[in-house]
């Protein structure tokens, strides 16, 4: 019984992580596509230079208000992407103490197969990391 529920636990917490990302990378893309290529000068009436505002100052002002809220998204992804994997590594690490308790003779293949384990857990979390810093900084 304990283990289809943490089975349950784990599925839940990875198909959150997936949400995760895929709405962060939606409001990424929806932000891109909405945001205008060149922004439009602003021409004062009395064409003073003094009060002209570039192009180039008019992007920037419009990228830091959505470069902000994206950093807040990756930051909610990754930290579900590291609770999801920190749950994953607690209960492969209890399960393998478990098994090498029952039978010690083990001890080498378990924790071979233990860190293999470990590795891909954390190559999850990174990849999710990667993902996220390129919606902020490409998208």
């Amino acid at each position: 019984m304990k283990t289809g529920f943490r089975k349950k636990i784990l599925f839940v917490f990875g198909l959150a992580l997936l949400l995760a990302l895929a709405a962060l990378l939606a409001a990424g893309l929806g932000e891109r596509s909405a945001a205008p290529v060149f922004a439009e000068t602003q021409i004062s009436a009395a064409a003073d230079e003094s009060e002209t505002q570039t192009p180039v100052a008019a992007a920037e002002e419009g990228e830091s208000d959505s470069t902000g809220w994206k950093a807040i998204a990756a930051g909610i992804a990754i930290g579900l992407a590291a609770a999801a994997g920190a749950v994953g590594m607690g209960i492969a690490i209890a399960k393998t103490n478990e098994s090498i308790a029952r039978q010690p003779e083990a001890d080498g293949k378990l924790r071979s197969t233990f860190m293999l384990g470990l590795i891909f857990i954390e190559t999850a979390i990174i990849y999710a990391l990667v993902v996220a810093i390129l919606i902020i900084f490409v998208l």
